[in-house]
């Protein structure tokens, strides 16, 4: 008997397929993204935007600041959208937040970053590595503006200097729960994040993970604002929440960073 996995590709003798273009028995496979309704009509795109953050270290004789500014100008030069962090915990250390709605940007334009020039000696650390997609809750008045524009807008702010960022995954528990237990337990996390946001505390960034993260997180999240403390009161806040006191298996490495310098990258 053959121990070959069942692949996803098609049978070796396939099926007629149907009026809808899928195999009779297999379920249709959606990959759009759902906003709120706009004048009647459901919002529904298949368009996000990935987001990618790496971390590093540079060698002793390298002066980090200088490092940075200099990495900052070779984005704005070669047009590539990014942040340029000092790394909080690293005296040492950069991060670098780079996005598009092409991922192909991350091993096409940010790669060869570090091939020479201010990055050629630095030494990355890829357990701080994080990389995600936007993705919708299905009640966004603006859908576009949530998926590609919003995460762009918050963390391009100049008055949000400070960022947090960090990978989490939920247990299996949550995902056996029934939807609407789902959306009870979701809605108490996100009204927390909402009254920060009201109150110019937090904003945050929610890009999704699956099957991209090296340790089978779930999520990456991004907090930004203008001061460090409301962010780690955030994160203080929502551990008493159902979500994260009950379902959340693991939470980190988190990844304080403080902006130093940013690039739009090329005009849309």
């Amino acid at each position: 008997m053959s121990t070959t996995p069942q692949h996803l590709d098609a049978p070796n003798d396939p099926q007629p397929a149907s009026s809808e273009g899928k195999q009779p028995g297999l379920p249709r496979i959606d990959v759009n993204e759902y906003g709120g309704k706009r004048e009647g009509v459901r919002q529904s795109v298949n368009r996000r935007l990935f987001m990618q953050l790496l971390t590093f270290d540079l060698p002793a004789d390298c002066r980090a600041d200088d490092v940075g500014a200099e990495l900052g100008q070779l984005l704005r030069t070669r047009k590539i959208p990014g942040v340029v962090y000092a790394d909080t915990m690293s005296p040492r250390g950069l991060g670098l937040l780079t996005w598009g709605e092409d991922p192909s940007i991350f091993v096409r334009d940010v790669r060869p970053l570090f091939a020479d020039g201010p990055l050629a000696t630095a030494a990355l650390r890829p357990e701080m590595a994080m990389i995600g997609r936007s993705y919708s809750t299905g009640h966004e008045p603006d859908l576009e503006f949530a998926l590609l524009k919003r995460p762009i807008r918050n963390v391009l702010n100049e008055n949000y200097p400070w960022h947090v960022w960090y990978p989490l995954r939920r247990s299996g528990a949550f995902a056996r729960l029934e939807p609407i237990d789902q959306s009870h337990i979701l809605r108490e996390h996100a009204q927390i994040g909402m009254a920060y946001g009201a109150q110019e505390l937090a904003h945050d960034i929610r890009l999704a993970c699956h099957g991209l993260d090296t340790q089978d997180n779930e999520f990456v999240i991004g907090l930004v604002g203008r001061e460090l403390h409301p962010l780690s009161h955030l994160v203080q806040a929502m551990r008493k929440t159902r979500q994260t006191s009950e379902f959340i298996a693991k939470m980190g490495p988190f990844f304080v960073g403080y902006a130093i310098e940013r690039s739009e990258g090329a005009a849309v």
